[in-house]
């Protein structure tokens, strides 16, 4: 699996430059748009193009963090891994607006990010996000840049994942390979696994969304809670990933 990175916070951060407005939205769906065949040139869909003051500065952050420069170190750390597979990809990261406005709702866009990628994969794309509503870090930085190449490295072995089974699967693997920390204790990993086991076959939206997510998310949705804490069933799915 070929993954070179390519560097689009600049761009991000230069399209903020214009002010809100038509322009700003105009000059974005230019940069996201291929002008000869009209498909996605740049992976860019998750950005707010009318975002306030706090993604530009946000941006700044992350410029002045060398973001870009360590997202691509990061991934010549992990290419060793990535050596058996055939495709060809580019990775990105691109700042998604949870944190003001109506643009970005978090569950349904991360949701979006970890299991609706097969538009950006056939375009050749794996794409980090990097959530407004967190502080900047490096640390940050490297889990959006790993978990996205991981999961393209799972999706093309083993395809898109249909049901909660085979998310939690993939996911399992992307959380273990990309060292994302246990959140959950022994017994809420116990506790949430019963919960989740009897919806394992299902592929309907509102019981994934709850499962995968957790109450917080199910509620804000309008979905039924399943009972389970925030992510738990990420978590479940890292604590059981097999190899």
């Amino acid at each position: 699996m070929a993954v070179t990175y390519h560097p689009l916070l600049k761009l991000q951060r230069e399209l903020y430059n214009i002010p809100r407005g038509p322009e700003r939205f105009n000059r974005y769906i230019e940069t996201l748009r291929d002008p000869q065949t009209q498909d996605m040139r740049l992976p860019l869909s998750a950005m707010n193009p009318m975002g306030k003051d706090h993604i530009p500065e946000l941006l700044d952050e992350y410029l002045a963090l060398g973001a870009d420069d360590f997202a691509a170190k990061a991934l010549e750390n992990i290419q060793p891994q990535l050596s058996q597979f055939k495709g060809v990809f580019q990775a990105a990261l691109v700042i998604a607006d949870d944190a003001h406005g109506m643009w970005t709702e978090r569950y349904s866009v991360e949701f979006g990010e970890r299991f609706e990628t097969k538009p950006h994969f056939r375009r050749g794309w794996l794409v980090g996000l990097l959530w407004s509503s967190e502080r900047p870090s490096l640390e940050s930085v490297r889990q959006a840049l790993e978990t996205a190449v991981f999961r393209g490295l799972y999706v093309e072995s083993n395809g898109i994942a249909i049901t909660l089974r085979e998310m939690m699967a993939q996911e399992g693997f992307v959380l273990n390979k990309s060292n994302i920390p246990q959140a959950l204790d022994s017994d809420e990993l116990e506790y949430s696994r019963e919960i989740i086991a009897p919806y394992l076959e299902s592929d309907e939206h509102p019981v994934i969304m709850s499962a995968i997510f957790g109450d917080e998310a199910a509620q804000s949705l309008g979905y039924e809670p399943l009972g389970l804490s925030q992510c738990a069933g990420l978590m479940v799915a890292l604590a059981d990933a097999e190899f």
